[in-house]
């Protein structure tokens, strides 16, 4: 998971050792003391672990299995309505399990003779370029918490669902995992803030929220609109710009709403081949020079 720390939840450690996550006062599970105890006890076992280490195992409770259940029936259903081809070949492929929360280990050991993706635990927010360059080593780092139960089709911030519904299904293809391999060594490259900046904005409007046209329709790629029953249903509402790498490395945007602006490819090939030139030439210099291109 990724992005601005602030609108996600803090994990802080306190002096004698005690895992708190601190969640804001609208999240759903705010006033449930036992769901913010299993947070806190989540949070604890991925702080805890160590490269080469095991991945912890959550004893995830029914009650969160049940969400679990919920959301992967109904966002299968909206997938075969709303997602791109490549998206449903790589999801049939992973086979994720619908009846229960899959333990990161099982997503792994799936998903490494698909396209050698692995995952390893996160306690919360990851830092960017440290989020970023883990794609480079292919390792995906994720949260396994899952949403509350009182609204198992919303979470203000990315769960088990967003991390390995949205993301392990599109890591599944290796299309799209060789565009994170590049994100990744882009990254690596990078020194300032504002190119890893960059770099995220179009992360952001493609991986995450991308659309291509395929068929005669506007279908999604992308993990962020993949992985929200609301999002999915919203997009094609939105105001489709062409895929425009200066432009989208520049826009604003706002993580909390149903995105206003997408930019659509004309095809998987064109994200391909657009994404995979930017991410393999980008350095620090990369938006400095596309602006200027732009404004000749």
């Amino acid at each position: 998971m990724f992005e601005e720390g602030q609108l996600y939840s803090p994990v802080v450690k306190g002096p004698d050792g005690a895992v708190t996550v601190q969640l804001t006062s609208e999240h759903p599970g705010v006033g449930d003391p036992d769901y913010r105890t299993r947070r806190n006890a989540i949070a604890a076992l991925a702080l805890a672990y160590r490269p080469g280490d095991p991945i912890p195992h959550v004893d995830y409770t029914d009650e969160e299995h049940n969400v679990w259940r919920t959301v992967s029936v109904e966002l299968a259903r909206k997938h075969r309505t709303y997602a791109c081809t490549e998206f449903l070949e790589s999801a049939a492929r992973l086979n994720l399990p619908t009846d229960r929360i899959p333990q990161l280990d099982e997503v792994s050991a799936a998903l490494s003779p698909l396209t050698g993706f692995r995952y390893a635990p996160a306690a919360g927010l990851v830092p960017l370029r440290d989020f970023f360059a883990s794609f480079a080593d292919s390792t995906f780092h994720s949260t396994q918490y899952i949403r509350h139960h009182s609204a198992p089709f919303y979470t203000p911030e990315p769960d088990a669902v967003h991390e390995i519904i949205g993301h392990a299904n599109q890591l599944a293809s290796p299309r799209f995992a060789d565009l994170y391999r590049l994100v990744g060594a882009a990254t690596t490259r990078l020194e300032t803030d504002a190119a890893l900046k960059f770099l995220s904005n179009v992360f952001w409007f493609t991986l995450e929220f991308g659309v291509l046209r395929e068929g005669g329709e506007v279908r999604a790629y992308g993990t962020g609109l993949l992985s929200s029953y609301g999002e999915i249903e919203e997009f094609r509402h939105a105001d489709l710009e062409p895929l425009d790498i200066a432009a989208m490395g520049t826009m604003r945007y706002d993580i909390t709403r149903y995105q206003p602006v997408l930019f659509c490819a004309e095809s998987m090939s064109h994200v391909e081949d657009m994404l995979g030139r930017f991410f393999a030439t980008m350095d620090d210099d990369t938006p400095l020079r596309l602006a200027v291109r732009g404004a000749a």
